[in-house]
């Protein structure tokens, strides 16, 4: 905790793992964009933009107060991207608008409820603050880190995270 307060906090953090996140982003070799380590996992490529896609719904949770799959004129992600460039450029302007977001909203909306569902069924109901923490940054962090085993098995350097890897001394 850096403040008292939730916003501020969720910020810092925020900003701590988006560096991360870019570090990895940027070594994804596009042209080995259908690698998949196995049949039930995410190709390279998908498991990339999925990572960066999760910007937007993190966003959802800051703006609105509640999300339902079904509902079938929900924002949609956009195209696979196609190129790191663009997997870079899509990384930045979703980061950009998430933190605008959060940069805008306070301690008291961030306690209001969020409410995830598919119609009628509630999957999660959970203040803003606590959405964002645990269906945004914790889901985002589980997501880079199978890009970051993807990296190692495709043998390219893993950057250091949370302290130093084995191709990267440092800290993030």
């Amino acid at each position: 905790m850096h403040t008292s307060s939730l916003q501020q906090n969720i910020l810092a953090e925020l900003d701590h793992e988006l560096v991360t996140t870019r570090k990895i982003l940027e070594r994804v070799p596009f042209e080995q964009a259908d690698y998949q380590p196995h049949p039930k996992s995410m190709k390279l490529v998908q498991l990339a933009s999925h990572v960066v896609n999760l910007l937007a719904f993190k966003t959802l949770f800051v703006e609105r107060d509640s999300r339902d799959f079904l509902d079938k004129n929900a924002p949609k992600p956009g195209p696979t991207p196609t190129s790191k460039e663009e997997l870079l450029a899509r990384f930045d302007k979703y980061s950009a608008t998430l933190r605008k977001a959060l940069s805008e909203s306070d301690d008291e909306k961030l306690t209001q409820p969020f409410k995830l569902h598919a119609g009628d069924q509630v999957l999660m109901e959970r203040p803003k603050g606590a959405a964002l923490r645990i269906m945004g940054l914790n889901h985002s962090i589980h997501h880079r880190g199978q890009l970051s085993v993807y990296l190692r098995l495709l043998d390219i350097p893993v950057p250091a995270m949370y302290g130093s890897s084995a191709d990267e001394q440092g800290w993030s």
